[in-house]
């Protein structure tokens, strides 16, 4: 067929211009091919060339500076413009094939405008990214002859009277309005800018983010096109595969975005609704975030509407090619040209083929937009509310704490729980709306189609959803369950793991492991009716379309006779029950997630309305500046230059000039006839009248639990205030006058960063003043110990410090800051004798009395009272009395004779004397010695700390799809795992065959009406169908049971069972990750995603091979698409492994700065940082919410790369159909078939990749779990069977060590050294030796708690090596120097075996003193203990532990540093006790102040894990060079 521009007929009139040339229907389209061809010929050049650098007035990082006005306008009219133009080309294709020669004129030039089309877009967006307006001239030019030559055109069609009928005339008509409109939006654009023809243009400043170059999230600030395909993620994407994504690749957040700017929108918004109602969050939320969600709630409505054009336009493809009467209609030809309507247009197949593809695209794209921005909006409104609770936190009250109101636990779920649900909300809200117009529309179009019978399928839908929501509901209920449960089991194990020492001490591990078990058997209850009920959800989703179809086509052949259930029916019936199905599958969800939010936003309207401290301040960058307490005299200079700057002479005369300057100030807190409490009952404190003079020594003394926290506590402002006055400084009455005081808590709080970090605490780095800090506090050689120096980070709540490192860390940061006022909450309980005197001389005496400061100290070490200044005396919640030492000499003399024999020390003895100074050289060189054994000790951890660095490269490692912890998770199910994977392939092979079926069913039905075999054959394959999906989703279920069961089974076996160096070397929060987000991710999650994987993978693979069947050419096509995927899945993979870590990660250190606040809350508003931890927050919430986004961003990347490749696929595979069809005489219903699943793929594709990514992450939980499944347990076994120990063994307690060296572990060095002792039955041994010496080994080697190589330790004439371990360490008592409680009664806490009678456990706490105080508790012994204890005080603690060693009577008991946090008064006590209650028993005592063995009939000293010396105490007293000597002179 030969080829000329206007047609080569002899009888063409498109030659003709006898009426002039403009009537001429081929000049004018000739005459539309200008303005294209000008464009083309000038931009390319440019294009190509470049127009060197940017322009030199504006300097920006980031080529997406878009600063044009009406920039989205014109992107949105030339993706309309680019639309219509193909439109043009389809109609002039189409109406060309009705003549015999081909008319190019009809096409080429809509070709042209076209390509003209993309050339402008591209054009425009270098101009506009390079600054270069002076080009935009040619663009101008452009649209003007466009608009000019299309209006030419449209008035001459007019004028021949071509109308409305005739599609060209419409295209046309629409052609000259876009060419209009960007015409319009060009001027707008020159002259509101002032460019070209003016002189000076309007100057415009880039954002701020694009002029920062660490914001990398360019979501908000990219064009139109770039926003919709995520483009802009592109190198993102890629650069992932070389380099893993981290926080410094990911950047900032853009100032829209941040968590600050999303607060303070909140805030105002919370303002404006708090007094409305009950109903205000919900009110508040809608006015701060609910615009974006109208815009993605208009996307999803748009999608959703274009969503029905897959179903019409396959009704109309197969409608077309099964017309057997293809006949040509007479077409119209005016101005010589052939027009065609729009009805013969789109009867054309291929024209519906490409509009299916259209319609497609534009509606994935819209879909996704409508995700993001919902995710988006989420986001954002939850760092909004993760900082408005931060800030509520920093003013809430410390009882709501301390009370059990809010535990740190309850807030923790606000933020990681409840903050969450309402962003889900958000995400899923879109849903609520577009639902119903889904479900209206979708029946409307199945009544259109099929009449009356639609409406029962329907039906049959419609009465499944109430079961659905029902299933739902159950569903939420189950989880809720599980949820508790699985929280309690978690509580359990949290108290196993913390207390697993002296679990294993006491061989109890058995009974708490037995605990646990016992929950999560509970645990497992709940899960199986989750299981039950998600496998009937699965089961409903995919056996409702299913019975609708049954439904509706059987009834639809029955109703009428004459019923044309034709293939073109029939597949677009099917199509929209799969649409129809969709929002019912989502209703549970929805539901579900509506209901959560709505418990959600009535638990934090709770807490925003608790008690609070003072007003909601702003949380914004400022530090607050030299905090400062001299409030009623503002000109004092401040003591910034402390003497560790200065030279001594200037230091002398500050001090003077400062001492002068607080002459008039007296007390620096004054309490008059203050009553504070904790709770709204009787008043913790009463009657207090207090001063704590300026500048001087206070010591609160008084007995344990008689209130002397409390008093500092009141004085800070953390009691409640029932009456009275606290007046600081002197000012107005009022606890807010005061400035930044230097707490150090009772119980040391540690931040979640370098020890550093945690001394100077925000505070500048002064070397010399830190220095001397250290040196006071004794740190140095702890410092050393520790692998990274001073650099280490001491998180988790200081776990890897011991008590006495942890406390001295906590005085170390008061003394290191440069208040007035410093309060000290008992800083000596954890600490041996050498380092309280150390402390109390070069840190209190020294420190912070030269620098003329106002200290508060709580103690029960009395030796130190003649430091005092001033001493408050505390008894049951009064003052008992008050004043000078002497002072109280004088009015309460026998105080102070009680006081006095306990202090062991006399006046004379502080002044200072050679002796002092020898006995602090002694104790430097002590510690010198000692820093040598504990940098080896200690050599061998940094080892250890290495290998965990080595473990944390190997999580970031790029690993493929872990096959290997698949391997281990379907192991793990034993029969079930053929079961499933055997339903699985049969319920999708009778999928394909219903289908099939339906297809030979319905092209039969046009031919000749088929008997009922052909219905009957079609409803017991959807009834088989319906059996299976049944079969399968229980099958998925219960194996993902039966691992969740196993793996939990065997990891809490492994680690009860587990040497203790495991729990030393590990973090404990590593191994708690394991029992539960790991242990939640297979029970929960693992299930679900296996079954999503396997459904969409397996639908893809059968619909791609259906696909094949019907069109085999389809498979050509299918190469260059299937490599496609693999690179976008194989790069997306990488990427969002990364960033699902880095999500995770960075909502760790969120979640714990948020504990760690509500346990440092009082520390922190002591020393008034409430606005340096805000300040962190918003970091941490940026940092976390950054990576949601990417994560988002990602997602929406992939997804809309994969559904663009599943609309290639339907348009390929529609073409390939049609053309088959139409050539080779291909049945119908197979391309109805073909079509129906070339929709599906494109459904499943990106949720088949997604839930790729997904397993891979979620499988890490099994590898990591399998990681401690291989870790070798203790040798529990013995030579000797249990039953073979004798009964009362020991009796005598006779102990003989032979030769004993002892390690920790096979790979490090002995910590005891080949010693040899004997103890007789019933004496009493104190053992001694300065930190790190081997004392707690030793007592460790009784238990077999370490590696004993070498010797043996023989007990009443049986080797302990050949006992089991469980019957050895039953048999004997010890008392650790942490105090451990369980949750649970007094009862169990004392006894949890229940082996002892009510009377025996009166008994042993009268003996630990403790019968008082039980007493008066509501149940006694079955008064409940909160989770460790917290509801007693240290010493409390201490002694219930004192009573739970004599309950089990054994003939040997271990007190391991067991008095360390008790006063002395008590202690003294105790000691009696010990050796009256344990006369007749062996008690070996490591000694933390050798006062307390003096009455030992043996002593040992150990040094470097070998005995020093080894005599009675009196003998080892005469030898002056005694080591055990000089430690008793320093005790004194």
């Amino acid at each position: 067929m030969s080829l000329a521009f206007c047609g080569n007929e002899n009888n063409s009139l498109a030659y003709n211009v006898d009426r002039g040339v403009l009537n001429n229907g081929c000049f004018l389209d000739a005459l539309n091919v200008v303005p294209h061809i000008f464009l083309l010929f000038i931009t390319f050049p440019i294009l190509f060339i470049g127009w060197g650098s940017q322009s030199s007035k504006v300097h920006i990082h980031h080529s997406t500076w878009l600063h044009f006005p009406g920039h989205n306008l014109r992107w949105l009219l030339t993706f309309i413009l680019l639309f219509v133009l193909v439109c043009e080309i389809a109609e002039g294709i189409v109406s060309d094939g009705f003549t015999q020669s081909l008319h190019l004129h009809l096409y080429m030039p809509a070709g042209l405008a076209f390509m003209a089309g993309i050339t402008s877009i591209i054009y425009y967006h270098n101009i506009e990214t390079s600054n270069f307006p002076k080009l935009l001239l040619a663009l101008l030019f452009y649209w003007v002859l466009a608009f000019l030559m299309k209006t030419i055109k449209f008035a001459k069609y007019t004028e021949h009277s071509v109308g409305l009928r005739q599609l060209r005339y419409c295209i046309t008509g629409l052609l000259a309005l876009l060419y209009g409109l960007l015409l319009a939006v060009e001027i707008n654009v020159i002259l509101g800018r002032r460019y070209l023809c003016f002189t000076e243009a309007t100057e415009v400043k880039p954002p701020e983010d694009l002029q920062d170059l660490g914001v990398r999230f360019l979501q908000p600030f990219v064009n139109l096109l770039s926003k919709a395909t995520y483009w802009w993620m592109n190198t993102f994407i890629t650069a992932a595969h070389c380099r893993p994504i981290d926080l410094k690749v990911i950047g900032k957040l853009p100032i829209a975005m941040r968590a600050l700017t999303n607060y303070l929108k909140l805030r105002k918004a919370f303002e404006s609704q708090r007094v409305k109602g009950p109903k205000w969050i919900w009110r508040a939320l809608r006015q701060a975030f609910g615009r974006p969600l109208i815009i993605s709630i208009t996307f999803r409505f748009l999608a959703d509407l274009l969503g029905f054009a897959g179903p019409l336009c396959i009704s109309g493809i197969v409608h077309h090619i099964s017309k057997d009467n293809r006949t040509i209609q007479t077409n119209t030809t005016l101005l010589g040209v052939y027009f065609i309507s729009s009805q013969e247009f789109l009867a054309n197949a291929y024209v519906l083929a490409v509009l299916l593809f259209f319609a497609l695209i534009l509606q994935r794209t819209f879909l996704q937009a409508s995700y993001y921005v919902a995710i988006e909006t989420g986001i954002n409104l939850r760092g909004a509310i993760q900082t408005k609770i931060y800030n509520k936190i920093m003013r809430l009250c410390t009882s709501n704490m301390s009370m059990g109101e809010l535990t740190v636990g309850q807030i923790c779920n606000l933020v990681a729980i409840d903050t969450n649900q309402l962003m889900w909300f958000f995400f899923l809200c879109p849903n609520l709306w577009a639902m119903p117009v889904q479900i209206i529309v979708g029946v409307i179009l199945l009544y259109y189609l099929l009449g009356i019978s639609a409406l029962i399928g329907a039906t049959v839908i419609a009465v499944l959803a109430p079961v659905q929501y029902f299933v739902a509901t159950k569903l939420s209920q189950a989880q809720k369950s599980t949820l508790e449960y699985s929280s309690e089991r978690l509580k359990k194990t949290n108290e196993l793991l913390r207390g697993i020492k002296l679990l294993k001490l006491y061989a109890w591990e058995h009974i708490f492991c037995h605990s646990v078990e016992e929950t999560r058997d509970k645990e497992l209850t709940s899960l199986q009716t989750f299981a039950l009920y998600t496998s009937i959800s699965i089961f409903m989703n995919a056996a409702i379309p299913i019975a609708a179809v049954l439904t509706t086509f059987v009834v639809h052949v029955h109703i009428s006779e004459e019923a044309d259930l034709s293939p073109a029916v029939a597949f677009a019936s099917l199509s929209l029950f799969h649409i129809l199905v969709t929002p019912l599958f989502l209703l549970s969800s929805v539901v579900r997630s509506t209901v959560k939010a709505l418990v959600s936003a009535q638990k934090l309207s709770e807490f925003f309305s608790s008690d609070e401290i003072g007003d909601e301040q702003e949380p914004n960058a400022t530090m607050p500046t030299g905090p400062s307490n001299h409030k009623t005299i503002p000109s004092c200079p401040r003591n910034h230059n402390n003497k560790y700057q200065a030279v001594v002479s200037t230091q002398l005369s500050h001090n003077v000039l400062r001492t002068l300057c607080f002459l008039e100030l007296v007390e620096s807190v004054v309490i008059t006839s203050g009553y504070f409490t904790w709770t709204d009952g009787t008043p913790t404190l009463s009657n207090i009248n207090s001063k704590v003079p300026f500048g001087q020594l206070t010591m609160i003394v008084g007995q344990v639990g008689c209130g002397k926290s409390s008093l500092l506590l009141a004085a800070l402002g953390e009691m409640q205030r029932v009456s009275g006055t606290v007046t600081w400084n002197m000012s107005e009455p009022a606890v807010e006058a005061r400035g930044s005081v230097a707490y150090a808590s009772q119980k040391p709080w540690l931040l979640n960063a370098t020890l550093v970090e945690n001394i100077t605490f925000e505070m500048p780095m002064i070397k010399p003043r830190y220095k001397a800090v250290i040196e006071a506090c004794s740190l140095q050689p702890d410092i050393d110990i520790l692998p990274q120096g001073d650099l280490t980070e001491i998180g988790e709540r200081g776990i890897i410090l011991s008590g006495g490192q942890r406390q001295r860390i906590g005085v170390a940061r008061a003394l290191y800051q440069q208040t007035n006022v410093v309060l000290l909450d008992d800083p000596f309980s954890a600490l041996d004798i050498h380092l309280s005197d150390h402390l109390m001389q070069e840190g209190i005496c020294k420190l912070l009395r030269e620098e003329k400061r106002t200290v508060v100290l709580v103690t029960h070490k009395l030796q130190y009272l003649p430091h005092a200044d001033w001493i408050i005396a505390m008894k049951d919640g009064t003052i008992q009395t008050e004043g000078t030492l002497k002072d109280i000499q004088n009015s309460d003399p026998k105080l102070f004779e009680q006081w006095k024999t306990l202090m062991h020390r006399q006046d004379g003895e502080f002044e200072k004397s050679m002796t002092v100074l020898e006995r602090k050289n002694l104790r430097r060189a002590m510690y010198s010695k000692e820093a040598a054994k504990t940098e080896e000790e200690h050599e061998e951890e940094s080892v250890e700390s290495e290998v965990d660095d080595s473990l944390s490269q190997a999580m970031r490692h790029r690993t493929t799809i872990p096959w290997r912890s698949c391997g281990v998770y379907l192991s793990s199910a034993g029969l079930l795992l053929p079961l499933l994977l055997l339903s699985q392939l049969f319920k999708h092979t009778l999928m394909v065959a219903i289908d099939y079926w339906l297809a030979h069913w319905t092209s039969h039905v046009i031919t000749a009406k088929m008997d009922a075999t052909g219905r009957n054959l079609f409803s017991v394959l959807c009834c088989l169908g319906i059996v299976l999906c049944l079969v399968t989703s229980v099958a998925v279920e219960w194996t993902g049971l039966r691992v969740a069961k196993e793996l939990h089974h065997n990891l809490l076996s492994k680690i009860i069972l587990a040497p203790m160096r495991l729990f030393e070397t590990t973090p404990l929060g590593n191994i708690l990750n394991r029992f539960s987000s790991d242990t939640n991710t297979i029970d929960q999650h693992i299930p679900a995603t296996l079954e999503c994987l396997s459904r969409s993978t397996l639908l893809c693979v059968s619909a791609l091979g259906v696909i094949s069947y019907v069109t085999p050419v389809f498979l050509i096509a299918l190469v260059p698409l299937a490599i496609a995927c693999y690179f976008i899945q194989k790069y997306f993979r990488v990427a969002s492994r990364d960033l699902q870590q880095l999500e995770d990660s960075t909502q760790l250190p969120l979640l714990s700065h948020f504990s760690e606040t509500v346990e440092g809350l009082t520390t922190i508003r002591a020393f008034r940082y409430e606005s340096r931890f805000r300040q962190r927050l918003l970091e941490y919430t940026d940092a976390n919410n950054i990576a949601s986004l990417f994560l988002t961003a990602a997602n929406r990347w992939l997804e809309v790369r994969m559904e663009y490749v599943g609309a290639c696929v339907v348009l390929i595979a529609a073409v390939a159909s049609i053309s088959n069809s139409l050539y080779n005489h291909l049945s119908t219903g197979l391309v109805g078939l073909g079509l129906t699943y070339a929709l599906m793929v494109s459904n499943y594709l990106n949720w088949m990749v997604r839930n790729l990514a997904d397993m891979e992450v979620q499988l890490g939980s099994v590898k990591r779990i399998n990681g401690l499944l291989k870790t070798e347990p203790e040798n529990y076994e013995g030579l000797m069977a249990a039953s073979q120990v004798p009964d009362g063994w020991p009796r005598q307690g006779e102990i003989q060590i032979q030769n004993l060296s002892v390690r920790y572990d096979t790979t490090l060095k002995p910590v005891l050294k080949q010693v040899n002792a004997h103890i007789s039955p019933g004496q009493k041994v104190g053992i001694c030796g300065r930190t790190g010496s081997g004392k707690s080994s030793f007592s460790l080697a009784f238990f077999r708690m370490v590696d004993m190589f070498e010797g043996r330790i023989i007990i009443d004439d049986i080797d302990i090596a050949k006992l089991p371990l469980q019957t050895l360490r039953s048999r004997f008592s010890i008392i650790l120097q942490d105090p451990i409680l369980f949750s649970g009664t007094i009862r169990f806490n004392l006894d949890p075996e229940m082996k002892a009678t009510d009377d025996m456990l009166w008994e042993a706490l009268e003996i630990a003193q403790l019968k008082p105080v039980v007493k008066t508790l509501p149940g006694g012994l079955d008064a409940m203990v909160t989770e460790g204890g917290e509801n007693f005080s240290q010493g409390q603690r201490q002694l219930f532990c004192l009573a739970r060693a004599f309950v089990r009577k054994s003939s040997i008991l271990i007190m391991d540093e067991a008095t360390a946090s008790i006063d002395m008064a008590t202690e003294s006590i105790l000691q009696k006790v010990v050796m009256t209650a344990f006369a007749d028993r062996t008690v070996v005592t490591i000694a933390h102040r050798v006062h307390t063995i003096l009455n030992a009939d043996l002593v040992i000293v150990m040094k470097r894990g070998i005995i020093l010396e080894y005599d009675r105490p009196q003998a080892l007293l005469e030898k002056e060079d005694s080591v055990f000597a000089a430690f008793v002179k320093a005790d004194k």
